[in-house]
């Protein structure tokens, strides 16, 4: 029998999914997902792991509760770890006493995870206390569902004691049935100028907070107010001047939505840091990275490190491939041996201190022609290994060589253009809905100015180096931020300086 794990995904930033959530998630064959699931959790799961979502409104059909619990039942019966994903908390309006009755019934082994719930995330999140010891009705909250279950006899809520109740009203799912419950409780004796803040996908970077009188609420809920699902309603006076209080969205980049366009790693400090910083971050590569297709040339040099008098390494992506294959075959970082150490930059730096390594070298700017001037003067008649991608310029070589070294170079990785741009991410660029478009690489520039063309016009190129830029002027467009330093962080800050 195998086993599952019900797992609260927290209310939408996957940064809030738990340690004990995301350590499920490393383990399962099998992820079963709710639609309002942030997909980036999804990376936590191994590769191999079977991804279903569960469908979503208006685009494919929802599966049946009926349909989740075969699903699992038949997981289990194979062994499988199975991930049920749930947004929000499992145990907070998501069906969690129907699958555990389930589950304990057939004797399926289960855990449940509990998650962060939409209620507490907007607290935080909108900058709303839902509790204030020095404010009047704000000692207790009451979760309050405003989608019941169908099939009972008669609406269960008291709304007389909702109207009554000393404290905050927070609502779950309660946009369509808005009309119903807002005047319900004004029947039952809730002033009609009662506060309400209505926040839409809570902890998103693209979160919206809608203020109004309960009075209000269902017009304010109407297709033409554009506030569809997922919404939470929070009804009381800590509503009130609390304003200032409004953190996320105060931060520099919120609102940009930013593309960023080189291949995704688990460990991406521009990514991250855009995030951060309030950017909704799309990451849609336009190369990818790999092994090399041959691994010989690469064994030969590690069999005859010794020989070398410099490593240079010209990406993060090079001390990746190559200290990862030094180690796959069953050495370690002593094999460099004396060998004296060049990054050309500090994110190359930072990368192969992760392996206890130190660069010798890095130059004050990133890029070759930085690399070569730096070592130059210190390589005459010694041997210099270069470390790099399957495509990339000369200059580094050629440079070292005229002064004098003995270069070898080996390709620790294979660097591909993506074949076709994905139709979603073009629909957005031609409909003006990416504020700025990222390029990392020259290599990334001639592949992003083939996949999107004249689209990339509706959006703001932020370039990292003057090499990249040169490349996109080249191809007929200008960036219109360089980054300095010529790294990710001076990338990140050129945008958000721009952005001020």
């Amino acid at each position: 029998m195998g086993m599952i794990y019900l797992v609260g995904a927290g209310p939408g930033d996957a940064g809030l999914i738990t340690v004990r959530g995301a350590d499920c998630l490393r383990r399962a064959d099998v992820v079963l997902y709710d639609y309002l699931v942030n997909p980036d959790l999804l990376r936590h799961a191994p590769h191999t792991a079977e991804r279903i979502c569960l469908g979503s409104h208006g685009s494919t059909r929802i599966w049946s509760q009926d349909e989740i619990h075969a699903r699992m039942a038949e997981d289990a019966a194979q062994g499988k770890t199975v991930v049920r994903l749930k947004g929000g908390d499992p145990a907070v309006f998501a069906h969690i006493g129907d699958e555990m009755e389930f589950l304990a019934a057939r004797h399926i082994p289960y855990e449940v995870v509990p998650g962060i719930t939409a209620a507490w995330a907007v607290s935080s999140y909108a900058g709303i206390p839902l509790t204030h010891r020095d404010r009047e009705l704000a000692s207790a909250v009451a979760l309050i569902t405003g989608q019941e279950t169908p099939h009972k006899d008669q609406p269960t809520l008291d709304y007389h004691a909702l109207a009554m109740f000393p404290g905050t009203l927070v609502f779950y799912m309660g946009v369509t049935t808005s009309a119903r419950w807002s005047q319900a409780l004004i029947a039952a004796g809730k002033p009609a100028d009662t506060p309400v803040a209505m926040v839409r996908r809570c902890s998103c970077p693209d979160q919206q907070i809608v203020r109004c009188t309960l009075a209000e609420v269902a017009e304010r809920l109407t297709p033409r107010q554009k506030l569809p699902p997922p919404v939470i309603i929070l009804v009381g006076p800590v509503v009130n001047d609390t304003s200032a209080f409004s953190w996320f969205d105060q931060r520099p980049l919120f609102g940009q939505r930013i593309l960023v366009t080189r291949p995704i790693t688990a460990d991406d400090a521009l990514r991250d840091r855009l995030r951060e910083w309030g950017a909704d971050v799309i990451e849609s590569p336009v190369i990818t990275i790999g092994p090399p297709p041959d691994w010989h040339p690469v064994d030969g040099v590690i069999d005859r490190l010794s020989d070398f008098d410099w490593v240079v390494f010209s990406s993060c992506n090079g001390v990746e491939f190559f200290l990862q294959r030094v180690l796959s075959r069953g050495r370690d970082m002593r094999a460099l041996g004396r060998a004296r150490l060049a990054a050309i930059g500090p994110g190359t730096a930072e990368r192969l201190l992760h392996y206890q390594l130190r660069a010798d070298v890095i130059p004050d700017e990133y890029r070759a022609e930085s690399l070569a001037a730096a070592l130059a003067e210190q390589v005459r008649g010694q041997q210099v290994l270069l470390i790099r991608a399957s495509r990339g310029r000369e200059v580094l070589a050629e440079t070292l060589t005229a002064h004098g070294a003995c270069i070898t170079q080996v390709v620790a990785y294979r660097s591909e253009d993506v074949a076709s741009a994905p139709p979603e991410v073009l629909q957005r660029l031609q409909d003006g809905k990416i504020d700025w478009v990222t390029v990392t690489s020259s290599a990334i520039a001639r592949s992003l100015v083939r996949l999107f063309g004249e689209s990339l016009r509706h959006a703001r190129l932020a370039s990292i180096s003057p090499v990249t830029s040169a490349t996109l002027r080249e191809l007929s467009f200008s960036p219109d931020v360089e980054a300095s330093p010529h790294d990710t962080q001076g990338l990140a800050e050129a945008i958000r300086q721009a952005c001020q």
